[in-house]
C-alpha cells in the first residue's frame, strides 16, 4: 500500500518559482517538499546563457536552475521526483494528491507548474518533430550548424534564441506574423545588428518534407495572400506558451487560460496558491517567477497560522 506523507506546504513543480517557494518555505520553518516530475530548474534547463539575472551576471540556465536547487535543499526542502496525477480537497479543507510516489497530505499547495510551448498547427509540423522541427534550440541547435535554420515568433524567447542560433549559422531567419516584433526594443535591436533576417507579416502554411526531413517552408503573405516557399533545413518554433493548469481546473483563470492569483499568489481557491509562468503574470523572466515563489512562501505561512488560530 502506497505511502502517505503529511507536509505543511506541498509545491507541484521544480523551476525557479517551485525551487524559490521551497527555499522561503523552508526558511520559514515550515516542512516543504516539491514534487517535480523531470528534473529542476524547469525551463532554464534548456536556456543557453541568462544575462539579466540580478547579481549573477552570464550564467548558464543549467547552472541557475542547480543553484536553486542547492539553495532549497540547503534550507531544508525536500525535493521528491514523480509525476501528480491528481489534486483532491478533503471535506476538512486539507489537499490530498495523489502521485506516483504515494499520497501527500498538505493545508497548502502552490502550484508552479510553468508552461510548455505552443505550436504553430501547421501541416508537416507534427510529422517533422525531430527531423527538423524543434522547440529548442539550445537542445537541437548545434544538430544544424552552418545550415538554414528558420525561427517563428516575435517575442522575446524567439528573439533570444534566434541569437542562440545565430552562433552557429550565419543563415538565420525569423519569421513573424505581425509587422513589429512583441519582444523587448534592445533584444530586437541585438538580434537585428547579429545580422539575422526577419520575414514580417507573414503566416507559416506548411512546413514541407524533403528526404524524410524539412525541405522548405511555405508563408503566406498577410497583406496579398500570396504564397511563397523557400528551403529551410531546421525550423525552430516559440510562438507562446500553453499553462500546465490541467491538476486544477476549478481555479479561476484569465481568458489565455493562465491561473489568476491576488497580490499574495493565492488563486480563487484558499489553500491554493499559484506561482511562475502558469499564472496571470504580466512578464515571464526567471527573476519574476522567482519573485512570485518567494511571496507564495511567505503568505503561504501566514494562511497556515491562520488557520491555526494564531494572530498578530
Amino acid at each position: 500500500m502506497a505511502e502517505t506523507k503529511n507536509y505543511e506546504v506541498v509545491i507541484v513543480g521544480g523551476g525557479p518559482a517551485g525551487l524559490a517557494c521551497g527555499q522561503y518555505s523552508a526558511r520559514a520553518g515550515r516542512k516543504t517538499v516539491i514534487l517535480e516530475e523531470l528534473a529542476p530548474g524547469g525551463q532554464t534547463m534548456i536556456i543557453d546563457e541568462i544575462e539579466n539575472y540580478p547579481g549573477l551576471g552570464k550564467v548558464s540556465g543549467y547552472e541557475i536552475g542547480a543553484k536553486f536547487e542547492e539553495q532549497a535543499v540547503g534550507f531544508g526542502c525536500e525535493i521528491v521526483y514523480g509525476g501528480v496525477n491528481s489534486i483532491t480537497r478533503l471535506p476538512d479543507g486539507t489537499f490530498s494528491l495523489d502521485t506516483t510516489d504515494g499520497t501527500f497530505l498538505s493545508p497548502v499547495v502552490v502550484i508552479a507548474t510553468g508552461a510548455k510551448h505552443r505550436s504553430l498547427d501547421v501541416p508537416g509540423e507534427k510529422e517533422m518533430i525531430g527531423h527538423g522541427v524543434s522547440y529548442c534550440a539550445t537542445c537541437d541547435g548545434p544538430f544544424f550548424r552552418g545550415r538554414k535554420i528558420l525561427v517563428c515568433g516575435g517575442g522575446d524567447s524567439a528573439c533570444q534564441e534566434a541569437m542562440f542560433l545565430r552562433k552557429l549559422s550565419d543563415d538565420v531567419t525569423v519569421t513573424h506574423r505581425r509587422d513589429r516584433f512583441r519582444a523587448q526594443a534592445s533584444i530586437v535591436k541585438a538580434m537585428l545588428d547579429s545580422g539575422i533576417k526577419t520575414l514580417m507579416n507573414k503566416t507559416v502554411e506548411s512546413i514541407n518534407e524533403k528526404n524524410g526531413k524539412v525541405g522548405s517552408v511555405t508563408f503566406r503573405d498577410k497583406e496579398t495572400g500570396e504564397l511563397t516557399t523557400e528551403d529551410f533545413d531546421g525550423v525552430f518554433i516559440f510562438v507562446g506558451n500553453v499553462p500546465q493548469t490541467a491538476l486544477v481546473p476549478d481555479c479561476e483563470k484569465d481568458e489565455a487560460g493562465f491561473i489568476r492569483t491576488d497580490a499574495h499568489m493565492m488563486t480563487s481557491i484558499p489553500g491554493i496558491f499559484a506561482a511562475g509562468d502558469v499564472r496571470d503574470t504580466p512578464f515571464r523572466q526567471v527573476v519574476t517567477a522567482a519573485a512570485d515563489g518567494a511571496v507564495a512562501a511567505h503568505y503561504a505561512s501566514e494562511y497556515i497560522d491562520a488557520l491555526n488560530g494564531m494572530k498578530y
